[in-house]
């Protein structure tokens, strides 16, 4: 069985009478569905005898005798001795010979919260075997996709008087909001975006459209008046299936949609070892959100300008909108790769009222597609055409992906971190892509699912009746094509300009 050492903090997490991690029951789950052997280091055993109240440390401490004690250490690896000498304080040199059981091979895993050991990791070269919480679940998600019931996952659009508000779920929002409960009641006429795995509710959004009339009197510096949409309600349990980003793209379609000039969230941001929140705050400006201010003075605002301008150097901060004139290139993708890594956007083709996505990995607006294309030019910005080959009537255009960056990895381990939290193939997949020519490696194309061509798709006819396209010279691998031509291809699709910038 494999072995898998756990650090302190996760075993605080699961043991504590508070869920400090929502994530933390997942991980457990997957360790035990997939027969982890699951150690502690003694370490960690003198770390928790120091932890807290004596009451929730002997809680603690009486729980240890379920996971296995490593006894028999190994001897300090020489890298790891070197990497020793330069820790400051005992909290240092103790996370330093906890690595050393994963650097000389007595465990096959590492898992842990602190961002801190997995530097250290890197340094020492097994950071492939060190995850947090969130990524090895996002791991086992992605090499045991049977274990997961694709199709009872979905994130639905519900009235929340539907949902069950006593769930445990919205326990940690009821610590957080006074008289949350009378709020759900109070909004049980209103719509929330909500995602299930099973019966179990992972994830919770709910919006709200406000005018220039709004009161802002609460959030220091005040807000000036604009047309706002709110994120009043966000949470995700089980972030590993790429929900956050799956809900923050509702956010930003339903932003384009209203045509608002704004969008804000309030989050208990002050402690920083809430890890789930500050992940948050993380995700939130990766995609462009700013700290404004606070609200009620202990809340921090978060505010992303949605007005029409694209970013050519970092485009996640002006998502969804891409540019008219940047470089476009048309990239030939094979059937049976398409649905999976470019799913229709449901928000455009199905019914607001009722609409789904069954497969985890399609969540995620971040994606890497695998090149072995001669042309290898491309630049931050510049958009990709998708064409879903298939023939004259079946082979359609459906997405425009913006380039978010351009990556060459050296090595299969380099190919498979750059690959394995945004595609749908295991890791023997990637192994058979890198190692098909070994003369030339495949490089990675990491771009943003920006926008789904509406229903019906112009299929690869039409292309080629307005000369677009040439069926004698169909493109292979990464094809430019000439501002005219990119014109026409956004006429004969329909495209929606409240997503296109022209500047």
């Amino acid at each position: 069985m494999p072995k898998v050492l756990l650090d302190t903090n996760i075993i605080i997490y699961r043991e504590t009478d508070r869920i400090l991690n929502p994530n933390t029951p997942d991980l457990f789950n997957w360790l035990d569905k997939l027969h982890y052997d699951k150690y502690i280091h003694p370490i960690s055993e003198q770390e928790i005898a120091q932890y807290g109240a004596v009451e929730k440390r002997e809680v603690i401490l009486s729980k240890l005798g379920s996971y296995n004690k490593l006894t028999a250490l190994a001897s300090l690896a020489e890298q790891v001795s070197n990497l020793l000498k330069s820790d400051k304080d005992i909290n240092s040199q103790n996370d330093t010979k906890i690595l050393n059981e994963l650097y000389c091979g007595r465990v096959d895993t590492f898992i842990t919260e602190d961002r801190g050991l997995y530097k250290k990791a890197q340094y020492l070269g097994i950071a492939d075997k060190v995850f947090s919480i969130e990524s090895f679940s996002e791991k086992m998600l992605s090499e045991h996709p049977s274990l997961i019931d694709y199709n009872v996952l979905a994130v639905r659009k519900k009235k929340i008087g539907d949902i069950n508000i006593r769930d445990k779920f919205f326990d940690s929002l009821r610590e957080s909001y006074e008289g949350f409960d009378a709020w759900l009641n109070k909004k049980s006429q209103e719509d929330a975006y909500v995602c299930y795995l099973g019966d179990s509710l992972k994830a919770f959004l709910y919006l709200k459209q406000e005018n220039e009339d709004e009161n802002y009197s609460n959030i220091v510096p005040i807000l000036p008046p604009k047309r706002r949409l709110k994120i009043g309600t966000f949470k995700v349990a089980m972030n590993g299936l790429k929900l956050g980003e799956r809900f923050l793209k509702i956010a930003f379609d339903n932003a384009v949609n209203m045509n608002v000039d704004e969008i804000y969230v309030t989050i208990f941001d002050s402690d920083e070892n809430d890890l789930p929140k500050q992940a948050l705050v993380r995700q939130l400006q990766d995609f462009g959100f700013y700290r404004w201010g606070t609200k009620n003075n202990v809340e921090g605002v978060y505010v992303r300008n949605m007005t029409k301008a694209f970013d050519k150097r970092n485009p996640k901060h002006t998502f969804p909108l891409f540019n008219k004139y940047s470089d476009a290139y048309i990239c030939p993708i094979y059937p049976q790769y398409h649905t999976s890594l470019l799913p229709d956007s449901i928000l455009n083709n199905e019914s607001p009222y009722d609409f789904q996505e069954n497969e985890p990995f399609r969540n995620a607006i971040t994606k890497v597609y695998i090149s072995r294309s001669i042309f290898k030019d491309l630049q931050q910005g510049d958009n990709i055409i998708f064409y879903r080959t298939g023939g004259l009537y079946q082979g359609v255009i459906t997405t425009i992906g913006v380039v978010n960056r351009i990556l060459y990895p050296r090595t299969l381990d380099e190919f498979k971190d750059c690959c394995k939290r945004r595609t749908i193939f295991t890791d023997s997949e990637l192994e058979r892509h890198w190692n098909y020519n070994i003369r030339h490696r495949p490089f990675i194309v990491e771009f943003l699912y920006t926008y789904s061509f509406p229903i019906p798709k112009v299929n690869l006819k039409a292309l080629c009746d307005a000369d677009v396209l040439s069926i004698e010279n169909m493109p292979r691998g990464f094809y430019r094509i000439s501002q005219d031509k990119f014109d026409k291809i956004l006429e004969m699709t329909r495209t929606d300009t409240r997503y296109l910038v022209e500047s």
